[in-house]
């Protein structure tokens, strides 16, 4: 099993719209997949909950008192972490993680909280002794702006891999009050967005060289 911890104590970043789609691709690709939900607020629960019985089956996991021993049979495990976690808290998620997802914003508020975030996790030792891979996830990205090539510098900055970006669409919020992912859906716009997720993805599948298969969304 690989397990993926999306994580950022910044607020607001799409930590549960990148849980979910994380889970949601690897279920739809015939992986026997696991959603843990960490935060207080219940919001991948909620998705789970309102999520069609004909789509790709993913296992709900209610960690919002603390994280359990996930089902042995799951080939992914997917975290969706609160924001403003202490570090006691992350520490006790990152030791189950093989890989952490750090979404980020295109936002003078969100860059340097990220930026904070890692300094803190790479002085935990999970991080230190390379047990668990970081990739950081830019968020709602709209292509040419001034605040895109502001978050590319940023990104050189950081001392981690970029695992992709992914655009800014209003789609996102229509299908998350479904309990829907762009790889549950036909159509041109989906394709296209499919392909934002294909470098995470493939991060993701490489984190584990025992586990390697070829990458979700090629």
């Amino acid at each position: 099993m690989i397990t993926v911890l999306v994580a950022n104590t910044k607020g607001g970043c799409g930590k549960t719209t990148v849980a979910t789609h994380l889970a949601a691709a690897f279920a739809g690709a015939g992986l026997r997949s696991g959603l843990a939900d960490a935060d207080k607020q219940g919001s991948a629960l909620g998705w789970l909950q309102v999520r069609p019985g004909d789509a790709a089956p993913i296992s709900a996991l209610d960690w919002r008192e603390g994280p359990e021993k996930p089902p042995k049979d799951l080939d992914r495990l997917i975290i969706d972490a609160p924001a403003g976690m202490k570090m006691k808290k992350i520490e006790e998620l990152l030791r189950l993680a093989d890989v952490i997802v750090v979404p980020v914003l295109p936002s003078g508020f969100d860059e340097p909280v990220t930026g904070a975030f890692l300094k803190d996790i790479e002085a935990l030792k999970p991080i230190r002794k390379s047990k668990a891979a970081v990739g950081i996830l830019r968020n709602r990205v709209q292509a040419g702006t001034r605040m895109a090539a502001k978050l590319d510098k940023f990104m050189l900055g950081v001392g981690h891999t970029g695992v992709g970006r992914l655009r800014h669409r209003l789609v996102y919020a229509d299908i998350a009050g479904r309990g829907l992912s762009v790889f549950d859906l036909t159509g041109k716009q989906y394709e296209e967005l499919r392909e934002d997720w294909a470098p995470v993805l493939r991060y993701i599948e490489n984190s584990d060289p025992a586990m390697q298969v070829q990458a979700v969304g090629e």
